[in-house]
């Protein structure tokens, strides 16, 4: 039961989700006089994605690819993974990716490889490579001592849940500190959103396993959700993104690989290369990333990561950067179990389905709500890890502006609400008897994994979403929390139903098929339908809004 008295916290600029992204967002803000406070339900030090390090950096150097950007610029906008939806984030990432690359550098995280810039994997073997590799296993450490140097305000273990506003304008958020069982109201002039992807929706690949999953277990779709329930606009959220790599390991870093993927036959499955190769990889994998469950369905597999004649020095180098992107117990695991890469292939699998939409913003990070604003994996519009860095950089620049125009709208208005979601904080502390987060979890992922998965028709997703709706109200009811940090897990599984809704709502309204997107019932790809979806809610109810053109098939 929450008895402690609510502590109030006030900023310029609230950053929602200690990321890249999200710290980015607060050095650049601090550095312009702004006040700011990041709200973190972990440890900035290490929470989320970025936790365990990253070795690809999407980006245009010009002391490495030279000064004709044309082809860069090409070569950004139709990657297979990770890369970009419109021209004009194209243009932004051209700009200043370089700018972030050398930012970093000074700040102590290694851009360079044994002093050389160097690309490598997610590469066609005729195009420029995009992916910088770079040693990102201590970026959460130097990213959190560059914002608390700069007077940044750092609030760990506070899982924000609800955002307030006074009409469309965001005027704060109320937080959760799991480890002192407090509520906390905050007052900001700019808030951002920077939670990250969406795990756990979906079922992964050993369903028993909640968290061996590729991407940080406890990113769950928070500031979609909460978003949504404000009015903020979503977007994309019907298409699907699927991730790859060692059967039952289930860890991102695919692209790292250097070998060849091949049938049991030892057949390539792609056409790309023949024999390992450091410098692009096999990118079949991010061309058809469903290619392992199909070769599965159709008894065609198992299919396998194959190193034979790599040479050793080849095996460490794809081995180093495994480890900075945070594959630490994969490399341990084959270095203790004696498996040697130039004679065992190691078997691929898919991993689960991922929300690739969400929160729908404009090229300076503002939603369509004043005073919300929202960054990095909240919508990857911009792939990864760069997308994070440049596009937070520029929000904090944008919060900071906007919050030197504008006056605190204080809480006083939202008080009955702040009272209604104490209470249902405190109901779920103070059941003695009801179901677990786990419990939740598992119903949700069947749901949608049955309902709004794969197999997509209008029926499947009318009863999905009507399954769903009874599953969330029994999770509202029954949901019981012993301590502050059960609390936290209840409510990314409460936010995570807020966001299966919305997919399925998504991808009820996209008659068609599209990408990642498929439609048993409308099998093929409507030219009339090459518009983003907009989701959002009024009066606690779906609306759907057709948006401008897209520039990828989803």
């Amino acid at each position: 039961m929450v008895t402690k008295q609510a502590e109030v916290v006030k900023a310029d600029v609230l950053c929602i989700g200690g990321g890249p992204a999200g710290l980015m967002a607060a050095i650049r803000a601090r550095e312009l006089g702004a006040s700011v406070v990041v709200a973190d339900k972990g440890n900035t030090l290490h929470s989320g994605s970025a936790t365990g390090g990253c070795d690809h950096f999407m980006c245009y150097n010009p002391e490495y690819h030279g000064t004709d950007v044309a082809p860069i610029r090409e070569a950004v906008f139709n990657a297979p993974t990770g890369g970009c939806t419109d021209p004009v984030y194209v243009d932004i990432w051209l700009d200043k990716s370089f700018e972030m690359v050398k930012l970093w550098e000074s700040w102590g995280i290694p851009m360079k490889h044994n002093g050389k810039w160097d690309f490598g994997g997610h590469s066609f073997p005729d195009r420029p490579r995009i992916h910088m590799h770079y040693a990102g296993g201590n970026q959460k450490k130097v990213l959190t001592e560059k914002a608390l140097k700069n007077g940044g305000r750092l609030m760990n273990r506070v899982t924000i849940f609800e955002l307030l506003r006074d009409g469309d304008r965001v005027i704060g958020a109320l937080g959760f500190d799991t480890w002192n069982e407090r509520i906390i109201q905050f007052e900001a002039k700019s808030t951002m959103l920077a939670t990250g992807l969406v795990s756990r929706l979906y079922p992964g690949l050993t369903p028993g396993w909640l968290i061996n999953i590729p991407i940080f277990p406890f990113n769950t779709g928070d500031g979609r959700a909460m978003g949504l329930r404000a009015g903020a606009y979503l977007t994309g959220l019907e298409f699907a993104g699927r991730w790859a790599g060692p059967k039952y390991f289930s860890r991102a870093g695919k692209g790292t690989w250097i070998g060849v993927l091949r049938e049991p036959s030892g057949k390539p499955v792609g056409p790309f290369i023949t024999k390992p190769n450091k410098e692009t990889g096999d990118i079949v994998a991010d061309v058809y990333p469903a290619l392992f469950a199909d070769y599965a369905a159709a008894a065609r597999g198992p299919v396998y990561m194959d190193l034979h004649g790599a040479s050793k020095e080849d095996i460490e180098y794809m081995l180093h950067w495994l480890r900075h992107e945070g594959n630490t117990g994969l490399v341990n695991h084959l270095a203790q179990a004696g498996i040697d890469l130039t004679k065992n292939g190691i078997e691929f699998g898919t991993y689960e389905f991922g929300v690739r939409g969400g929160v729908w913003h404009t090229p300076d990070s503002a939603t369509n709500l004043k005073g919300l604003y929202a960054c990095g994996e909240e919508y990857a519009v911009l792939g990864g890890m760069a997308g994070a860095v440049t596009l937070g950089w520029m929000a904090g620049e944008n919060m900071a502006n906007h919050a030197r125009g504008t006056e605190f709208a204080g809480l006083e208005g939202e008080k009955d609400r702040i009272e209604q979601e104490t209470g249902r904080i405190t109901a779920m502390l103070s059941r003695k008897a009801g179901a677990s987060w786990q419990e939740a979890n598992v119903a949700l992922q069947n749901t949608m994994l049955d309902y709004g998965g794969g197999l997509r028709s209008e029926p499947l997703l009318a009863q999905g979403l009507s399954h769903l709706a009874r599953v969330k109200e029994k999770a509202a009811e029954t949901l019981m929390a012993r301590n502050g940090h059960e609390l936290g897990r209840c409510l990314e599984v409460l936010n995570l139903m807020e966001v299966g809704e919305a997919v399925i709502t998504a991808a009820r309204a996209r008659q068609e098929s599209r990408g990642p997107h498929k439609r048993y019932d409308y099998p093929y790809t409507n030219p009339l339908l090459d518009r983003s979806l907009l989701v959002s809610k009024e009066a606690g109810k779906f609306a759907i809004k057709w948006g401008e053109k897209m520039y990828k098939g989803g």
